[in-house]
């Protein structure tokens, strides 16, 4: 098992913690991460583009002239697609992206990016990460003494204080242990776990 240091908010060293094999030494596949990558970006995607065809365009239902002697082109009604103003033939209609890929496709994606924070020393842990009051520059102040800039924070539990005092801050992102996912640990340079949360991470993942 990987031994890591328990850092605090000084950047003192208080203790180390042991992390499972089974989460944090998998061996990386770049085609798995990559598929789970596409399934989160597909169900992100709107699916909102639309056009109004041909029975949604407004207007008149008359034919335009009589269908013969005219020399002319046959012509049904004004909202003839040919027509300006008439409805679209192959626009895009409302519809979703999302797909699905197996459940254990995505549990082995995630042990494997967090494998990789590990192995580039990217991970930190903490043994807590508490204000006393909602303070943007207390939180700068942290990042600063660890020189970390990108980075995701992984919690147990709702942290309003933390939340507030970092959600101003670019390239940060604080999430509680259920949201924890592919593309958000691959977008940040680096992962910073509280302590408390690493049991929780094990029973989600081991």
């Amino acid at each position: 098992m990987a031994v890591i240091d328990v850092m605090n908010q000084q950047g003192e060293k208080v203790s180390q913690i042991e992390l499972s094999n089974d989460i944090f030494d998998v061996p990386v596949k770049v085609s798995v991460l990559h598929d789970v990558v596409r399934m989160q970006l597909a169900s992100k995607r709107q699916g909102t583009a639309s056009v109004k065809h041909r029975g949604e365009v407004r207007g008149s239902t008359r034919k335009l002239y009589k269908q013969k002697g005219t020399g002319r082109a046959r012509r049904g009604d004004i909202k003839s697609p040919v027509m300006r103003g008439g409805g679209s033939v192959f626009g895009p209609n409302p519809r979703s992206y999302a797909y699905k890929v197996p459940k254990k496709v995505r549990k082995l994606a995630l042990k494997m990016a967090l494998s990789t924070k590990l192995r580039e020393n990217k991970l930190l842990v903490l043994d807590q990460l508490a204000f006393d009051e909602i303070k943007t520059q207390k939180f700068v102040a942290v990042m600063e003494t660890f020189k970390i800039r990108k980075a995701l924070i992984l919690t147990e539990k709702d942290d309003d204080r933390l939340v507030k005092s970092a959600r101003n801050v670019p390239y940060v992102k604080v999430l509680r242990n259920e949201g924890l996912n592919v593309y958000d640990l691959l977008a940040h340079d680096s992962l910073i776990l509280l302590q408390s949360s690493i049991e929780a991470l094990h029973g989600r993942l081991a």
